[in-house]
């Protein structure tokens, strides 16, 4: 392979910052601080990393203005306002380039669909009828694009993922391996003791910039679609239930699980293992920890938890013990309780003044 040099004063104006020391420093990749060579580039975000910025052996170093006095033993600098930002540009940079075109003769393409000729369709792939594929996307091997399906410009699908149910892709986007997009919502009507089946005849809006990890399910709505706007980016193993939708630059983490017709706001984070029921609305800008369980409407901005916090087991035991407890007690008799107290404090209070 390959390895693709960059001198230090072309990296500094691809990330709109200062260079000090030599210009013509040559660059071969990124790397951490602890393991940066003498040919390699590093970052220092923060001052809790300044002791081992002044070990580091990296050939230079991408800081903010106020870390340059403490490490005078290096000699070359990119100087920027947000060095963990310039670190992220420079990713796209050293990351190996995916340059191949056209369709493997394995690939299995019904002759109404529409390929781009700069895009490329992996071996094995089966793409359906009357389907649109963009420029420049990649779609990796064994992948199915179901009828219907339309994927935008500069996309990345990977192997064994799933397009189904008409969705529609919007540009640059990806979808790690073995996700399914979708797929048949978990919706039934009972009656007489039986689960009757609803025909899922909504769809998949995905926006620009969104970013899906592996082993998700995102399912087409009922009746009205499922809707991911632009940037919202999810890990891992997450389930997205029909008919949600889900606002712009969002994140979610693994683990997580969105049930049906939620709309979620703009700019949040859910955490690992967050749970939100249906049928709510979550307004924009809120944060769930990790493991919150969410139950009711959120329409303050702000930060919210419910899971409980590690504790030594035996501590954990006990605790359990006096929550049953306090459960067995009724709300009305504590509240009396906490009353009588905060009366007794009162009248304790108003002796001691008199007193005085």
């Amino acid at each position: 392979m390959n390895i693709h040099q960059y001198r230090l004063e072309e990296l500094a104006k691809i990330v709109n910052g200062e260079l000090i020391g030599q210009a013509d420093f040559q660059i071969v990749g990124l790397a951490s601080l602890a393991q940066a060579k003498a040919n390699q580039i590093s970052f220092v975000n923060g001052d809790k990393y300044l002791d081992t910025a002044v070990l580091s052996t990296a050939g230079a170093l991408i800081i903010n203005q106020s870390l340059k006095e403490h490490l005078p033993a290096h000699q070359n600098f990119i100087i920027v306002d947000n060095p963990y930002l310039a670190f992220a540009i420079l990713t796209h940079v050293f990351e190996p380039k995916f340059t191949k075109q056209g369709v493997e003769k394995t690939a299995q393409i019904d002759p109404s669909a529409v390929i781009s000729e700069s895009a490329y369709i992996g071996h094995y792939v089966v793409i359906g009828a009357d389907c649109v594929i963009g420029d420049d996307t990649i779609i990796q091997s064994q992948a199915k694009i179901d009828d219907g399906v339309k994927i935008g410009k500069a996309c990345f699908i990977d192997s064994h993922v799933t397009i189904t149910g008409m969705a529609k892709i919007g540009d640059r986007v990806r979808i790690h391996a073995n996700t399914v997009i979708g797929s048949e919502g978990f919706g039934f009507a009972p009656y007489q003791g039986k689960w009757n089946r609803i025909a899922q005849l909504g769809s998949v809006q995905i926006g620009n910039d969104v970013r899906i990890g592996s082993n998700c399910s995102i399912d087409r709505g009922a009746i009205d679609d499922t809707i991911l706007e632009n940037g919202v980016i999810i890990d891992n193993l997450v389930q997205i239930a029909h008919n949600v939708r889900i606002g712009e630059n969002t994140a979610i983490a693994a683990k997580s699980g969105i049930a049906g017709s939620t709309t979620i706001g703009k700019n949040c984070i859910l955490a690992g293992a967050c749970g939100v029921v249906g049928h709510l609305t979550i307004t924009d800008n809120v944060t769930f920890t990790g493991m919150s369980m969410v139950t009711k409407n959120i329409l303050e901005p702000g930060t919210y938890s419910s899971g409980t916090g590690l504790m030594e087991n035996s501590q954990w035991k006990r605790a359990v013990v006096r929550f049953r407890q306090l459960a067995d007690v009724p709300l009305t008799k504590i509240m009396k309780r906490l009353d009588h107290i905060q009366a007794q404090i009162e009248s304790i209070e108003s002796t001691l003044k008199l007193r005085k």
